[in-house]
């Protein structure tokens, strides 16, 4: 489900939109020791607006085709593992906004003693955007590609965890005649978190981020460095619920001496409430200050969703969320409201067939001129596994 790029938690919504609330349990190929599991994820929806615009809306029926292919090796102290997802998305009716991406993600988990654990990570992405492009009915062409590490001290038991962390990506564009040359940047972070256990299953914590945003444009007004302390608690008192909670500051100190520097209150939020097995309550909450975009030298960003999935008998699921939006645009006279509805019904056919029916309606209510749409997705996919 990609969102415009104006939101910050496209990657959110990514994870909690219906699509990826499937139900199959796939089974795995031994070859020479490592765990093989491929499955083939096959979409038809019509679109009604998915270039996002407020005028001379495009619509077309789109086929998506999207095998995955993972290969996993873990012993008792380690687990690595290496995902190749491709896919092909097919506009019937606006061929030129058809588009194949890719997407290799390599992971690793190692215990070294209870006290010492590291995780490693890496990942390239290759894709295409059909909404808020720089050129009007011409897909943005992105690819990312990132690295990243968490070190964690302390044994799971013990009173007192750190985390140190890093990560770099890159994010270029790959369209013609130098178009969204501007966005192109490296990104540098490091964070480091304290834990400390309060209760038998609650944990108060510490945290202090620093990103480095590094934009290949000469002089460009955007690139900036970051600074984040936040306080708060995760939980996991019962099976029924869990939750974290991060409640802090962020200052972002522009390079450009044209660029106003900016602080703002930052929090994440994500709860869970299971009253039963079979249904699960989620709320998400989130305010941060995300990358300018349409001429913004940063987008004020907060988002808060509500979700519910429940499964009616063993076989059938209902899934549903709203989420509500504010961004303003720093440096520009603009704010946009957006409400973001999903729905969808999950059918276990067999242990590898789900069968998902889905509806998402989306409205961004901007006082900018031309910026404001709607848009209506409906669509039946079908997830295949061995």
């Amino acid at each position: 489900m990609a969102l415009k790029s104006r939101c910050p938690v496209a990657l959110l919504m990514a994870s909690l939109y219906p699509g990826m609330a499937w139900s199959i349990n796939p089974q795995n190929i031994d070859v020479y020791g490592f765990n093989f599991t491929p499955t083939f994820l096959m979409s038809e929806s019509y679109d009604d607006n998915f270039r996002e615009l407020e005028k001379n809306t495009q619509s077309s029926m789109i086929t998506r085709l999207a095998p995955s292919f993972e290969l996993k090796a873990e012993d008792r102290n380690s687990a690595t593992r290496l995902i190749w997802q491709p896919s092909q998305n097919i506009y019937h009716d606006e061929s030129d906004a058809s588009y194949t991406a890719q997407r290799v993600r390599a992971d690793s988990i190692m215990e070294f003693t209870d006290r010492h654990r590291l995780k490693l990570e890496a990942e390239y992405r290759k894709w295409e955007r059909t909404e808020s492009t720089a050129v009007p009915d011409e897909n943005d062409k992105l690819n990312n590609k990132r690295v990243g590490g968490l070190y964690t001290y302390g044994a799971k038991s013990a009173d007192n965890q750190i985390d140190v962390g890093a990560n770099y990506a890159e994010l270029r564009y790959t369209n013609a005649d130098g178009v969204n040359e501007d966005k192109e940047r490296n990104t540098t972070g490091v964070t480091t978190t304290w834990y400390h256990r309060i209760g038998s299953n609650t944990r108060g914590l510490l945290e202090y981020d620093h990103t480095n945003f590094d934009y290949l444009e000469s002089n460009s007004p955007r690139s900036s460095k970051s600074d984040a302390i936040l306080g708060g608690a995760t939980w996991d008192f019962t099976a029924r619920t869990s939750g974290k909670v991060r409640i802090g500051y962020e200052k972002k100190n522009f390079d450009s001496s044209e660029s106003k520097d900016l602080d703002n209150p930052t929090w994440q939020v994500d709860l869970q409430y299971k009253p039963r097995t079979y249904s699960t309550f989620t709320f998400v909450a989130r305010q941060a200050l995300a990358e300018g975009d349409d001429g913004a030298d940063a987008v004020k960003s907060t988002f808060t969703q509500v979700g519910w999935r429940h499964g009616w008998t063993e076989r059938i699921t209902s899934i549903a969320q709203a989420g509500y939006g504010t961004y303003v645009y720093e440096g520009e006279s603009r704010t946009d409201k957006v409400q973001d509805y999903n729905l969808a019904m999950v059918y276990a056919m067999r242990r590898w067939l789900d069968i998902e029916l889905g509806y998402r309606y989306r409205d961004d209510n901007s006082d900018a001129d031309n910026e404001s749409y709607t848009r209506n997705i409906v669509s039946i996919s079908f997830n295949v596994s061995l």
